[in-house]
């Protein structure tokens, strides 16, 4: 379900991901989660019926895709696309804004991830973290049957 709600470039982007869970589920990617079960262990905790349906908005937006495992077909494998990969530079420049202007005390993973963007330029940390996933979602996708 793809929606047009309005012809601004602003509004159509955040008809997808202007919710409060959507860049989460994509942050979670990058982080290696890859099943409903691990999404659920965020500790953000999500309720499972909205992660449901932000996962049906995120695939049939093209910005993740879904696939079983071929050996345990209960288990779904959820994967970033490279238009999803390219929503990476968004989520660094809402982490960085977060950092400069929240005035809160973020967990030892946030901090971890802040201490090696401040290490390198934008560019190259956004560059090394989606050719990292890439080639971690290559991987992992070699060894299913697509």
């Amino acid at each position: 379900m793809k929606i047009n709600r309005s012809k601004c470039p602003l509004v159509s982007v955040l008809d997808i991901v202007g919710d409060k869970w959507s860049l989460v589920i994509i942050r979670d990617l990058f982080l290696g989660k890859k099943t409903f079960t691990e999404f659920m262990k965020s500790s953000e905790k999500i309720a499972s019926n909205i992660l449901s349906n932000r996962l049906d908005l995120l695939i049939n937006n093209d910005l993740i895709k879904v696939v079983k495992l071929p050996h345990d077909h209960k288990t779904k494998i959820y994967y970033l696309t490279n238009k999803g990969i390219d929503m990476y530079p968004i989520i660094y420049e809402f982490i960085n804004w977060s950092s400069r202007n929240l005035d809160k005390d973020f967990g030892s993973v946030s901090n971890q991830i802040l201490k090696e963007m401040r290490s390198q330029t934008s560019e190259l940390f956004i560059h090394k973290t989606q050719s990292t996933y890439i080639k971690n979602r290559d991987k992992v996708l070699a060894h299913i049957d697509l």
